[in-house]
């Protein structure tokens, strides 16, 4: 069996229920990149892989995060999709098992990888937490939107969801995607079961805007502050970039080193 998740956190919060249940067995492998935020068009050819790594370089570039995209420290999904069907055409008896819950993150990664595996249909599962309770740790009801926020004995209800894809969403999601995919925007957002819908770039700039004030803040205070108040989030390396472009554009001031977020510093403009 393997086990494929979408977030990093995802991987030790599996790991810890495969320790607790022996059938769970199996190799957690991640897909690594964030296909809610970035291009989309020609994304399984080499000219579209290559301009979506291109995209990130310039999201990183003067950031904390800044050359991870070659210095091997994450791996390539491209490969390691080829690696995983390669595994699957030797071992006709393993199977796959992919964990998703109800994020733009997960969903996004999962129309990315399940169009990839068309011919492996009857050995591909799908677990989706989708509006589903669990117990947290105080006892109490709730409806996880990440795996990692799961008990990982709760996983042993969880495994009950796990069902075969079927032909026909094996159909049906891959055109999605590729409708998806040639529209070309740049965010995308669940607006539930795995239903996505597509904005520009700029999608978050406004409420982001809210979040600056007339006084200097620390970059790291100032993200602080919109994970924990906004309905609809995304990477903290994405809104970086979106603040770069809004001190580009004069909305802004700025001072620091944008490599280390304790000491960035950003105000509105005071015209």
């Amino acid at each position: 069996m393997i086990h494929i998740v979408f977030q990093k956190h995802d991987v030790e919060t599996l790991k810890k229920a495969i320790k607790l249940d022996e059938p769970l067995q199996g190799d957690v492998i991640q897909v690594t990149d964030d296909f809610a935020v970035g291009p989309l068009l020609n994304i399984y050819t080499d000219e579209g892989i290559a301009a979506r790594k291109q995209w990130w370089r310039d999201v990183l570039s003067g950031g904390h995060h800044e050359g991870i995209v070659d210095d091997g420290s994450v791996a390539d999904d491209n490969n390691t999709v080829a690696e995983l069907i390669e595994r699957l055409k030797a071992n006709p008896e393993e199977i796959v098992w992919i964990w998703a819950a109800q994020n733009k993150h997960d969903v996004s990664g999962y129309y990315w990888l399940i169009s990839q595996l068309k011919d492996l249909q009857g050995r591909v599962f799908i677990l989706y937490l989708n509006n589903l309770p669990f117990i947290n740790e105080k006892g109490h009801i709730f409806y996880p939107t990440n795996i990692f926020e799961i008990q990982p004995k709760e996983f042993l209800k969880a495994k009950k969801l796990a069902r075969p894809i079927t032909l026909s969403e094996f159909e049906v999601d891959p055109d999605e995607w590729t409708k998806l995919c040639n529209e070309n925007k740049g965010v995308r957002i669940l607006e539930g079961g795995k239903k996505l819908s597509q904005n520009d770039y700029d999608y978050y700039d406004a409420e982001l805007m809210g979040f600056i004030t007339p006084d200097w803040q620390k970059v790291n205070k100032l993200l602080h502050s919109f994970f924990s108040k906004s309905k609809l989030t995304t990477g903290d390396a994405y809104l970086l970039w979106r603040i770069k472009l809004m001190i580009n554009e004069n909305k802004i001031d700025t001072q620091g080193d944008a490599k280390n977020l304790k000491e960035f510093e950003v105000k509105l403009k005071v015209n």
